[in-house]
């Protein structure tokens, strides 16, 4: 199947691109009530790129409250940081001309930073992560550690797997309806083997069971090919990383390692452009500059000779 070329979208980012959705997300999150014509505006920086990914979802509440939210299969750590340079992003493009220079105080909207685990791996409930987890030490300069660290950021971390954290699943249908449709996926993979079909299967299931009826009904192609490419290159990138530890263990090298891990990565990079894989899907995948990527493909065109 020919893979999706829009890997910056995903199933969760698509499911939840109505405003109405997603008050109706941040309220069972964050477990409050708003009325229902409290005005969302979605302000996600389209085209963006850091750390390699797109913010998958930012919205601002009223004017009041900007919430950035990342689904992720995988609970990152260094997502408060990552939060940090992208909430600077977004307060740059909310206050637009306004002079920060001006002697009147700027007020700006509060925040929240919420991450959406759907993993197999096993989690709590709930988490939090800290960005002065992430902060160096200061007693080697043999300087005193602050009782409060100058710059903060929590990240609430939710597991939302299907039969996690049901007070939440039962305050938003739509991510109630979004977990049983990833757990049937699972379940189906389980039984066949073969994902494509599992997912085809989902669909089916969930549609016949009126779970996402009516987004499945509009999307179910789109969601099929999404689902595919994502869980795909999941898998790869995580193939990529157990090679390169097991490779760095038996060099006992960091050169050997970076040396190893460059030739796999041009090796994924060709058979992925053999494939036919969009170049951007292929610089997720592999980590290589579009530059390099793009020099692979004119060669792969050139013709070849006896």
């Amino acid at each position: 199947m020919k893979a999706n070329t829009s890997y910056k979208s995903s199933v969760f980012t698509l499911l939840f691109s109505d405003p109405d959705l997603l008050r109706e997300l941040y309220c069972a999150l964050e477990g409050v009530s708003l009325p229902d014509d409290t005005p969302v505006t979605i302000n996600t920086l389209n085209n963006v790129l850091y750390m390699d990914r797109v913010n998958d979802i930012s919205f601002e509440i009223g004017g009041k409250i900007v919430v950035l939210i990342e689904h992720q299969s995988t609970v990152n750590p260094n997502m408060p940081l990552r939060l940090l340079m992208y909430i600077a992003r977004v307060y740059e493009k909310i206050l637009g001309e306004r002079n920060l220079y001006s002697s009147k105080p700027v007020k700006i909207p509060q925040v929240v930073f919420l991450v959406l685990y759907n993993g197999t791996a096993p989690r709590p409930d709930s988490q939090i992560l800290r960005l002065s987890d992430m902060f160096e030490e200061a007693g080697p300069l043999g300087l005193p550690e602050r009782e409060s660290p100058a710059l903060e950021l929590a990240v609430k971390v939710l597991n939302i797997n299907h039969g996690r954290n049901g007070a939440i699943a039962a305050r938003c249908k739509t991510l109630a309806g979004y977990s049983i449709f990833i757990e049937k996926v699972r379940e189906f993979e389980r039984e066949s083997g073969e994902r494509a079909e599992a997912i085809r299967l989902a669909v089916r299931h969930c549609r016949n069971h009126e779970i996402l009826k009516e987004f499945l009904e509009i999307h179910s192609t789109e969601v099929q090919n999404m689902l595919i490419t994502e869980w795909n290159m999941d898998d790869a990138l995580a193939v990529r990383y157990a090679e390169g530890m097991e490779e760095g263990l038996e060099e006992g090298l960091e050169r050997g390692m970076e040396e190893g891990m460059e030739k796999r990565d041009m090796a994924i990079a060709k058979n992925a452009l053999a494939k036919g894989l969009s170049l951007e899907l292929i610089h997720d995948l592999t980590g290589l500059d579009m530059e390099t990527i793009t020099d692979l493909q004119a060669d792969s065109l050139l013709p070849r000779t006896c």
